[in-house]
């Protein structure tokens, strides 16, 4: 394969002639991925009316919501891969400006075929968080990129503790039409202050856009999110769940071996398999899993009818006002993230965080019985992931050429997407194995929630002994070994010349700044990448 490197565009005329300030900066790029992560659980309410709102079967229904997380997880790897080769802030406002479309055909929209068609579309939206993470690694100083970062990843659980109570609201009080139309208005607002406070980076990948590898990746992931999505309603077992998971496999294990023989893979395996980069992917997964379990089984738990003796009997605007607290605890915790990450390094970050989602499930067991306790573990959970989630892009900026970070944040985000997916699947089969009966309705027995509980602090207790296995970052700490000095032989002294003015007209026009950081960076990575053969 060939050698690599970072290269810095010319500043555009924005960057010099209207300079964001760094605040300025993480507000805009934060409140970005707070608006599009709202959009994964905006829709939750209408789950149960879709087929009538929709006219369609409840089969048919659920590609509404699948649509979004299909359409997602190939969008972050692929736009970020085009933001490295074509400017990271040029593809966030395609992904913000596809996401603006697809909401406005959902609002126009009462069937099922455009609905999932705009839902698809909006998809497009969660790539907003892995650009944000990169261009704030290209155009902030050291000091402030790991606490902007620790902010922007805190926007995806802020995001999705605000959609629940949001819709549910909306669904209640208001035409459902309401939701699209305000979704396609905040797409247009983040847009517009996209464009006008946020500056390019000028950090650049080379070589070309990988179209063959794009189509099995995206073939591939289909296949095997697909199976793992509706296994447990097609059944584990049927040529249908079988034959996708398979194919999926396959033809993803026919991207791995392609992307090792192209000269501009969408994305570097060889990189990505670097210790540090495939831990932390891995425990992302882990992590994404250990998330989502409380994620799923919180709200049942508050719903479930009191009369089944461990239900809360909230209505669904009661559950979301009582869990929107808790996903605001990643928010929260955020500015302590970025303080841990600068003085104790990522690595642990990872770990602490992941230990202190596994705490927030064992104080679940004796606090189930209670719409505060519920809040109560919910947030430490929270805090737990706000801690973690906010350590893996240091990580992963940290072992990758500047040229790669969008791509390889995308594909961390969908390490994610991959986790919730799977403790979806997982945990939907055990609850629906264990079961009970009041009156004519089956709902989730006790204990099938309490092993629920059980198996997502497990898989948070696997993603710290993970983080603990990552390598600890000594080439920082350890001293460059001496040089002995060379004795230089003595150079004939050369007259001066005068000095000559430079007239003004010549003068380097000022810079923003944000450009000597990104200048900086882009010199200390074209300095320590080295070439792949």
């Amino acid at each position: 394969m060939s050698a690599s490197k970072a290269i810095a565009a010319p500043a555009p005329a924005s960057v010099a002639g209207r300079p964001a300030r760094a605040n300025t900066l993480i507000a805009v790029l934060a409140a970005a991925g707070t608006a599009m992560s709202l959009m994964q659980t905006l829709m939750v309410p209408l789950i149960p009316k879709l087929p009538t709102l929709l006219h369609t079967s409840s089969s048919n229904a659920f590609w509404a919501i699948t649509a979004t997380l299909l359409v997602g997880a190939i969008a972050n790897p692929l736009f970020g891969r085009l933001g490295d080769l074509f400017g990271k802030r040029r593809l966030l406002l395609v992904a913000l400006g596809t996401q603006t479309v697809g909401a406005l055909i959902c609002a126009l929209s009462s069937s099922i075929l455009p609905m999932v068609v705009g839902r698809g579309l909006q998809g497009v939206g969660f790539a907003t968080i892995p650009l944000g993470v990169s261009i704030l690694r290209d155009l902030l100083p050291p000091k402030r990129m790991v606490s902007a970062m620790a902010v922007m990843s805190s926007s995806l659980g802020v995001g999705g503790a605000l959609g629940l109570p949001i819709g549910a609201v909306v669904a209640q009080n208001a035409d459902w039409h309401v939701l699209f139309w305000g979704s396609a208005g905040i797409g247009l607002l983040l847009g517009v202050l996209v464009a006008v406070l946020v500056p390019e980076s000028p950090v650049r990948g080379v070589g070309g856009f990988d179209v063959p590898g794009t189509v099995l990746l995206s073939i591939g992931l289909v296949g095997v999110l697909l199976a793992v999505s509706k296994g447990g309603d097609w059944g584990w077992g049927s040529p249908a769940t079988l034959g996708l998971l398979a194919g999926g496999v396959v033809v993803l294990l026919a991207w791995g071996a392609f992307e090792l023989r192209v000269d501009s893979p969408l994305i570097d395996l060889r990189t990505m398999g670097r210790r540090p980069v495939l831990l932390t992917n891995i425990a992302s997964v882990a992590l994404g899993f250990g998330m989502y379990a409380q994620s799923l089984i919180a709200p049942q738990l508050m719903q479930l009818p009191k009369a089944t003796g461990y239900g809360l009997g909230q209505s669904l605007l009661g559950t979301g006002l009582w869990m929107a607290p808790a996903g605001l605890a990643m928010m929260i915790v955020s500015p302590f993230a970025g303080r841990l990450i600068a003085v104790r390094g990522p690595r642990v970050a990872l770990a602490g965080g992941a230990v202190v989602v596994a705490g927030g499930y064992v104080l679940a067991l004796p606090l189930m019985g209670s719409p505060g306790g519920v809040l109560a573990f919910c947030a430490v959970i929270s805090a737990g992931v706000g801690l973690a989630y906010a350590a893996m892009p240091t990580l992963i900026m940290r072992s990758v050429p500047a040229e790669e970070g969008a791509a390889a944040n995308g594909l961390n985000t969908l390490m994610r997407s991959i986790g919730t997916s799977v403790a979806s699947a997982v945990l939907g089969t055990l609850m629906s194995s264990m079961t009970t009966t009041i009156g004519s309705t089956v709902v989730p027995s006790e204990n099938g929630l309490r092993i629920g509980l059980l198996v997502g602090g497990g898989a948070a207790l696997a993603s710290c002994l993970i983080a603990l296995a990552l390598p600890r970052r000594t080439a920082d700490a350890a001293p460059a070994p001496a040089v002995p000095a060379v004795p230089t032989p003595a150079v004939p002294a050369v007259p001066a010349r005068p000095a000559v003015a430079t007239p003004a007209a010549a003068m380097p026009a000022p810079r923003g700044p944000f450009e000597p950081a990104a200048e900086r960076r882009v010199a200390e990575r074209v300095a320590t990448v080295p070439a792949t053969d």
